[in-house]
């Protein structure tokens, strides 16, 4: 059996992250995300790579931009007012159809906010938090496992489409400490071959062109089309999520990341008490999950979404289930978590 190793999420991913052929790391520490860019500044010399802490958030971002037009893996990690501060060089990376890989280990907010963990990110990333017609494929893991096998998904995925690719986590689950399985190293060799367009030297050809705009507005919109048209294939092929205990369920309790794991304790206790409830967990947030979630919400009373935001996913929720039962919400914020007991009592309440 392959060796379980005890590591803190953070550490965990970023090594999955050079497992998975990153070999470019730039970044600049934020909490409490900053073991990532600590781990990455140890173990990039290592393994060949290039680490680089920049001057700035906006800097990082920026670096990742002019590696990425490379077509060699390349990511960064930061906090959620880090991100804010990356979301221009965001906008530019997907006009440019570019392969990169962003973690956000979100806080609690809004500005500077605290360092505990938060949900509150969602919109941002979700919804296209740059300006201009964007997406970025929004993963989000529920343990440090789940992350660990996410990010070669992530890269590859980055890769197949050629846009950014979030991996959305938070406080709870960068610090916290589990056993983890990590998977083999990619071979480098295999990686996608992105020579067609890349930026590596023109001897011998014609140069290639990486640009994130037109500035004429005929060819900007069929830029903006063809861009909408790899959105759309992807929205068709990379919907990932998980259910439990769905079948014979009268209530859903729909949370994603840390949340939907605790979700899982509360959905425990009410069986143990004779409540019918099951969980949904989106695990892509974009694209989200909303004709499986619409499947899932028929014949139920009422559906609830638990987050530790003020209820931003609220909104995709009710737009699956197109107004077919109830929907509620609980929620916490500003780095409050919701506990088990809690949202057991809002339930019961829910059901009077």
């Amino acid at each position: 059996m392959a060796e379980r190793i005890m590591v803190k999420g953070n550490e965990a991913m970023a090594e999955a992250a050079i497992r998975a052929g990153c070999r470019l790391y730039f970044g600049y520490p934020i909490t409490p995300q900053s073991e990532f860019t600590e781990y990455m500044a140890r173990r990039m010399p290592e393994v060949d790579g290039v680490f680089l802490q920049s001057e700035s958030e906006v800097a990082a971002v920026n670096m990742v931009y002019g590696a990425a037009c490379t077509g060699h893996r390349v990511m960064t990690s930061t906090s959620s007012p880090g991100f804010s501060l990356m979301q221009e060089g965001v906008s530019y990376i997907a006009g440019a159809k570019l392969p990169a890989v962003f973690v956000n280990v979100v806080r609690g907010g809004p500005g500077l906010g605290d360092i505990q963990p938060a949900q509150s990110d969602y919109f941002q990333s979700t919804k296209g938090g740059g300006h201009g017609d964007y997406h970025l494929i929004v993963l989000a893991p529920g343990s440090i496992q789940e992350a660990v096998d996410l990010m070669e998904t992530a890269f590859r995925l980055a890769d197949n489409y050629r846009v950014p690719v979030m991996m959305l986590a938070d406080g709870m689950l960068g610090q916290m400490m589990e056993p983890v399985v990590f998977p083999e190293f990619v071979k480098l060799e295999e990686i996608n071959d992105h020579s067609s367009w890349a930026l590596r030297g023109a001897d011998g050809r014609e140069p290639h062109k990486v640009t994130s705009f037109d500035i004429d507005p005929v060819r900007l919109e069929e830029m903006n089309t063809e861009t909408h048209k790899v959105y759309e294939k992807i929205r068709s092929k990379e919907i990932r999520f998980e259910t439990h205990d769905l079948e014979d369920a009268d209530y859903i309790l729909v949370g994603y990341g840390t949340m939907g794991r605790i979700l899982g304790s509360v959905i425990k206790t009410a069986r143990k008490q004779g409540i019918k409830v099951g969980l949904f967990r989106p695990v892509s947030l974009w694209p989200f999950p909303y004709d499986e979630l619409k499947k899932a919400a028929r014949g139920k009373k009422f559906c609830t979404v638990v987050e530790m935001s003020t209820g931003q996913m609220v909104e995709d929720v009710r737009l699956s289930v197109e107004g077919s039962l109830p929907v509620h919400f609980y929620g916490r914020t500003g780095g409050m978590v919701p506990t088990p007991d809690e949202v057991f009592r809002e339930l019961v309440r829910l059901i009077g």
